[in-house]
């Protein structure tokens, strides 16, 4: 069993709370974020302990911080800007504690993966550029009731999944923002945005992308 820690980091405006859940040895870093803080989103969301657990299954330390305004994050919401750079303060502590050799693996949900894209560009500019990443239920275009999200490129590689029938970003979002990447997208038929009774695909669609 894993185990589990909360640890407060200084942040560019305030404390960031994270659950860090070590593994030893570790063969990498998963920083994983949670969906719109405003919309009822945190880092003990299923879909995001369900990333979590896949990737300490492959034997990485995983990072889960709460965006601004939840639990002991401080700060305000800023619609993604500044929580990239909150996580960027997460990547610094991630690297100084567990180690700059190790790869950095990326993973987000709905909002979440919106930051993470938005992660993967500033590392790759800064020179510490993610081995990989996984997106799911990816906030992309307008989305009701928040914004419209421009989210940013990502690898070809990267692992995208998406439920079919999700209403919250619908299927058709996420394959315009694909389609210019020549970015496949996993569809799980039956999937609405939280993956209801679905969970164990992503950690199967997870699996089986590390095994190939």
């Amino acid at each position: 069993m894993s185990r589990h820690e909360r640890v407060l980091l200084d942040g560019p405006d305030g404390r960031i709370e994270v659950f860090v859940e070590p593994h030893t040895p570790a063969t990498g870093i998963a920083l994983v974020a949670h969906p719109h803080p405003l919309f009822g989103g945190t880092a003990d969301n299923k879909v995001v302990t369900t990333l979590a657990k896949a990737f300490r299954e492959l034997g990485c330390a995983t990072l889960r911080p709460s965006f601004r305004g939840v639990g002991g994050s401080e700060g305000e919401h800023d619609h993604g800007i500044a929580e990239t750079e909150d996580l960027l303060a997460v990547h610094a502590y991630a690297r100084g504690r567990f180690g700059a050799g190790l790869p950095i693996y990326l993973a987000g949900f709905s909002f979440g993966a919106y930051v993470t894209t938005r992660l993967a560009k500033r590392l790759a500019a800064e020179g510490d550029a993610a081995r990989r990443m996984v997106l799911v239920g990816t906030a992309a275009g307008f989305v009701e009731g928040a914004r419209t999200y421009e989210t940013e490129a990502v690898a070809p590689d990267t692992v995208v999944i998406h439920g079919a029938d999700d209403t919250t970003v619908p299927l058709a979002n996420v394959l315009r923002w694909a389609e210019p990447l020549e970015l496949p997208v996993t569809v799980i038929p039956g999937a609405d945005h939280f993956f209801h009774r679905k969970l164990h695909l992503i950690r199967n669609v997870i699996h089986a992308a590390w095994n190939r």
